[in-house]
């Protein structure tokens, strides 16, 4: 553009005289200006140059560059009236800047609109762009439309947006439909994607409207929320719906006192700190103003990441991680002496159903022995809460994870009947989407890979939470422990996984191949119940139940083993563990936890009497 603007310059000098004169070869009036056709070209272009317009790239031509050229015209006449005057030239009408600032921005900054009209709606037609509709005819739709015109990976054709006010009006130069066109103009448009551009709309909204784009095969991408936007992140930043919003759940704003009763102010202390809960109650401990953060790890790795997370957040000097293993009991007592901890949050467990059923021994001794061995070293320190998370699976389990889970529970009530120091809770609730165990980030696997999604059973059904609202839950929960609480969070609606796997399906701009289309692009396969697997969880034993000061917060009061009976079942427990007796460990489960009928007869893969020899 710059060797084009060579030839403006001079061209727009010549067309204003011509403009002027009525003549465009009067050379009674062009040879006295031959010295400004000398000047005229360089000095523009050193004028333009500093004004950083060849510096934009044409294509991505904004606002910004249309301004620098309106600059330039203006200071291009005001210097060549004044190079008119000290250089004596005559006759040099008044009109002639004036006309020669207008056609200089008429050719210099047309020609650019030009060259991006042309790259956009000719070049850009034969490039493999995506047709996507963009859901909000709002300012960041808008937004999003104009920057995504910059680009080569997306063609916005159409907006939809909820206002009757918008129907049919033509924004950005793109006509306005209601969301019930969206079925019409996927076949008429070739829609093959919808871009939500709603960074203002409420959880409720974006899940009314996600719920609906979920009937349609479309993709479905959102830009990033306000406050994101604000912080200076891009609108067309675009990002992936996640399948969280589509629960329906309200969210609560936290309690602030209950978090100054267990976190603020204190050395918060977090076993299995690396997992899903365990990694964000440490993220909201450091975020509401713990003291000290004593992470408790068995894996370095998870370790290791979380402690890098944390200090890039900038809450380094709080961290103190550390590796070890809850069943390590001196290893407990000396963290918990040394660092005068005040709060305990036992997150670590193994969690896994199918993993567990065949490692009775193991997972009994870190799920409920592991808990009583963490639980003791916090009375014997004299720590002022204790809170462990338990899991719905401990109600009326039909696996040994469940079980041993449970009896986890029973355990802590027993120590809080009997500690006068330490008060204790446990808090219980259903599955947290995007952790580890979860279906989702299972689901997304397959779907990536173009299936099948692989569902147990056609009617299984799970509770659902995110895991920031799940851990800020547990937090508030293990805030109102008395001694021995059983706290049951709200999980909302139970939800159909069949039905969650065919909106993941859909979000991802997909179908589902069944019977009705058998062209579809991702099978959903139903391979059964795995062992110790329901078909529904339960949240509560019995129906005894009160409200506490959390609308999400409920106390559940259930039944708890004497101490005669909790020493009875340590003294058989550690008989059974140390002959690998998994029968005897799975009959022992059965006769300590209410309810405990397994499904399945899978048992322990190593048992019987340690073997090897002895080394002397």
């Amino acid at each position: 553009m710059l060797l084009a603007d060579l030839l403006f310059l001079p061209l727009a000098l010549w067309s204003a005289y011509a403009l002027r004169f009525a003549n465009p070869f009067d050379w009674q009036y062009l040879t006295p200006a031959l010295p400004l056709f000398a000047v005229v070209p360089f000095a523009g272009i050193a004028v333009f140059m500093k004004l950083g317009l060849y510096r934009a790239v044409v294509r991505f031509m904004g606002t910004r560059a249309i301004w620098s050229v309106l600059y330039g015209a203006v200071i291009m006449s005001l210097g060549l009236y004044a190079a008119a005057m000290l250089m004596g030239i005559h006759p040099f009408p008044r009109s002639i800047p004036i006309n020669f600032g207008l056609l200089l921005l008429v050719y210099v900054g047309g020609s650019r609109l030009l060259v991006r009209h042309y790259y956009h709606h000719m070049v850009g037609r034969f490039a493999d762009r995506t047709p996507v509709a963009i859901y909000g005819a709002g300012g960041a739709g808008v937004q999003l439309a104009l920057a995504l015109e910059q680009g080569v990976e997306y063609s916005p054709v159409v907006f939809i947006d909820d206002s009757p006010q918008l129907r049919h009006a033509n924004v950005a130069g793109r006509k306005v439909f209601g969301p019930d066109a969206l079925g019409t103009l996927i076949k008429t448009k070739g829609i093959e994607q919808v871009l939500l551009a709603v960074p203002n709309a409420g959880v409720a909204e974006r899940r009314r409207i996600l719920q609906r784009l979920s009937d349609y095969p479309v993709k479905v991408q959102t830009i990033p929320s306000m406050p994101d936007i604000i912080s200076g992140r891009s609108v067309d930043a675009l990002m992936d719906v996640q399948p969280e919003e589509l629960l329906n759940r309200e969210s609560v704003t936290p309690m602030p006192e209950l978090y100054r009763a267990s976190i603020t102010g204190k050395v918060v202390m977090v076993t299995g700190a690396g997992g899903s809960i365990g990694s964000e109650i440490c993220r909201q401990a450091a975020r509401n103003g713990a003291s000290r953060l004593i992470l408790v790890e068995v894996s370095e790795y998870a370790l290791y990441r979380l402690e890098r997370e944390l200090s890039g957040d900038g809450f380094g000097e709080l961290l103190v991680p550390l590796l070890g293993n809850v069943c390590d009991g001196d290893r407990l007592n000396a963290i918990m002496a040394q660092f005068k901890v005040q709060t305990v949050y036992h997150a670590a467990a193994y969690k896994h159903v199918p993993i567990v059923e065949n490692n009775i021994q193991e997972g009994l001794r870190n799920n409920a022995l592991g808990t009583r061995t963490v639980a003791l070293a916090a009375i014997a320190n004299d720590v002022e809460r204790f809170v462990l998370i338990s899991t719905d699976k401990a109600v009326r389990p039909t696996n040994v994870m469940g079980a041993t889970k449970r009896l986890a529970e029973l355990l802590v009530q027993d120590l809080a009947a009997r500690s006068e120091t330490t008060r204790f809770g446990m808090v219980r609730f259903g599955n947290v989407l995007g952790s580890s165990g979860s279906v989702v980030p299972v689901f997304q696997k397959q779907i990536r890979e173009g299936g099948p999604i692989t569902v147990t059973h056609e009617d299984i059904t799970r509770y659902f939470m995110t895991i920031p609202e799940a851990a800020s839950l547990v937090i508030q929960a293990g805030a109102m422990a008395q001694g021995g609480d059983v706290f049951v969070l709200d999980m909302g609606k139970s939800v159909k996984i069949v039905d969650l796997a065919r909106r993941m399906i859909h979000l991802a701009g997909l179908t589902v191949r069944d019977a009705d289309t058998p062209d579809g692009d991702v099978a959903i396969d139903f391979t059964g119940l795995r062992p110790g697997e329901k078909l529904f969880e339960e949240l509560l034993i019995g129906e005894n139940v009160t409200g506490t000061d959390h609308p999400k917060i409920m106390r559940a009061n259930e039944h708890s083993l004497t101490a005669v009976q909790v020493e009875a079942l340590l003294h058989t427990a550690e008989k059974l563990m140390a002959v690998r007796d998994s029968e005897g460990l799975r009959s022992l489960l059965q006769e300590s936890v209410d309810g405990f009928v397994p499904n399945s007869p899978n048992m322990d893969w190593v048992v019987g009497e340690p073997v090897g020899r002895t080394i002397q």
